[in-house]
């Protein structure tokens, strides 16, 4: 299994991006199954970065309607991956930036 079947998409929302500005944390969307140490070693193959502690959440799916339609969103796993000091992961691209 490579480490680009590991992490599947960053989560970019205003908590992830608030706890990343202050604790220098990166959110990642995981494969089910996997488990912290193919996580970092994930990480480490894809960035470069070492990380200091892989911390791993399992979010339930939850009940939506639309209508008269019921269901329910996906199941997601979250991997909160704490960096070295003075390190980032940038998600977005900086050159678009003006």
């Amino acid at each position: 299994m490579s480490a680009r079947d590991i992490i599947i998409r960053p989560i970019v929302t205003e908590k992830s991006m608030r706890i990343g500005d202050a604790d220098n944390k990166v959110t990642f969307e995981v494969k089910k199954g996997s488990n912290k140490t193919e996580i970092a070693q994930a990480v480490e193959e894809i960035y470069g970065i070492k990380p200091v502690k892989v911390n791993v959440v399992n979010c339930r799916p939850k009940d939506k309607r639309v209508g008269k339609y019921a269901g329910k969103t996906n199941a997601v796993r979250k991997a909160i991956i704490k960096l070295p000091a003075g390190q980032e992961i940038s998600l977005f691209n900086e050159e678009n930036k003006k």
